[in-house]
């Protein structure tokens, strides 16, 4: 699945939108969508419209969220709470329940840290509307109704921010809004300026996109589209269609996934190995995807390394002068680099061997039709039950992949 929120940014409404024109038979998603007011406090009813508009002459589905709601501003807390009981009683699976908690918690961290307030007395306006979690809910039932948590690599395009002035309940402030650049910051997610002077990303709509994408790209992958929604956004721009696009497609890359990258390469004959192994360091503290050191000689056949570097795009004018202002050289080779990599992710899974429990954490490599390529145990984890077990390391690292393995499988 691929997330095109390149030309016109992501809010809530408009990834529901997208999501429901995907799904064509929606009233059981919009009847858990109402259910959101038996949650909240001071909330009598809640009204849906889905509407079919054009934004530019393209046609798209609109989502209208009409709240009879009174009541003060709530913390960061109760939003956390209104999610956890409503996902509690609904029938979704535990992939959809996640992905709602996940995102309301993105949210209120952010909202908290731009306030210097904790999430329990951060005071939410705009966040804390009934929209905010009638929305999160709505994306995770429709995703679920749509099969799209189990067996799905989603990919989404760098998202945008939009620019210039909007007016919101703390004054004017710049777009993007300040919550929803701190959730773009602590993801480390690509995102690009403008087309039009307005908030094109909300807080709402970067907190579900965050913790769905698996993989950020410029380009689509290869795929063979198969469906495709569209969700509109409130106002109609002039530059632009104001549209969210969805596409779901089958992979015709063999199940490998793609990204781009950049890589740095510099020689170093005179440089000591103190200082080689300290510019690693800091590379890869300050983001580098990784580092690599290969003996070489150069001119007088003088011994030297050749220093390479793998860097995100956002990150390769910034790394690239740590590197010069680390180890003292004139300059860089940078080299466009497009590759093929397995999605990853680390599941916590409790183990029992030899009456010792403990959690391990493990690495799993999935293709883009979610079949495991590799399990493979942290290493400090499986070194500190090997120093409880009192056994050798291979051996319980071998015992604890195949545990992991048979708790994964049977989820």
């Amino acid at each position: 699945m691929v997330i095109d929120c390149q030309p016109a940014g992501i809010s809530g409404d408009m990834i529901v939108g997208a999501l429901l024109d995907l799904s064509g038979n929606y009233e059981k998603i919009i009847e858990i969508m109402r259910s959101v007011k038996d949650h909240h406090k001071g909330c009598r009813k809640i009204e849906i419209a889905v509407e079919e508009v054009t934004r530019r002459g393209f046609r798209a589905k609109r989502v209208k969220i009409k709240a009879d709601e009174t009541g003060s501003a709530k913390t960061g807390v109760e939003l956390k709470d209104i999610i956890e009981h409503c996902i509690s009683d609904l029938r979704l699976s535990n992939e959809s329940k996640q992905f709602a908690s996940n995102s309301i918690n993105t949210l209120v961290e952010a909202e908290a840290k731009v306030h210097g307030e904790s999430v329990e007395r951060v005071q939410l306006h705009e966040a804390g509307s009934v929209d905010t979690t009638t929305e999160i809910i709505g994306v995770a039932a429709a995703l679920d109704e749509l099969s799209l948590f189990k067996n799905t690599i989603i990919y989404s395009t760098p998202v945008a921010v939009g620019g210039g002035l909007f007016e919101f309940s703390h004054g004017t402030v710049q777009s993007p809004a300040p919550a929803t650049l701190e959730i773009l910051r602590s993801k480390g997610f690509m995102v690009t300026g403008g087309p039009v002077e307005s908030e094109l990303a909300t807080p709402t709509g970067v907190s579900v996109l965050v913790n769905l994408a698996h993989v950020v790209t410029k380009f689509y992958p290869s795929i063979k589209p198969t469906e495709i929604g569209y969700g509109a956004g409130a106002k109609d721009f002039v530059e632009m269609p104001n549209i969210l696009r969805i596409t779901i497609g089958q992979p015709s890359d063999y199940g490998l996934l793609t990204d781009e990258v950049y890589e740095l390469e510099t020689n170093l004959d005179d440089v000591s190995g103190e200082i080689v192994g300290h510019a690693v360091d800091k590379l890869l503290q300050e983001g580098a995807r990784d580092v690599c050191i290969i003996p070489m000689f150069t001119k007088k056949n003088r011994p030297g390394q050749i220093l390479k570097v793998i860097v995100d795009g956002e990150n390769l004018e910034y790394l690239s002068r740590i590197l010069m202002e680390e180890t003292g050289t004139l300059g860089l080779r940078i080299y466009p680099c497009r590759r093929h990599i397995l999605a990853r992710e680390s599941v916590p899974v409790d183990i029992s061997i030899g009456g010792v429990k403990e959690r391990v954490n493990v690495k799993i490599a999935k293709n883009s039709m979610g079949e495991i390529f590799q399990i493979k145990p942290e290493y400090d984890d499986v070194k500190r039950l090997a120093d409880r077990l009192g056994k050798p390391l291979r051996e319980v690292e071998e015992l604890a992949r195949m545990k992991a393995r048979e708790v994964l499988l049977e989820r």
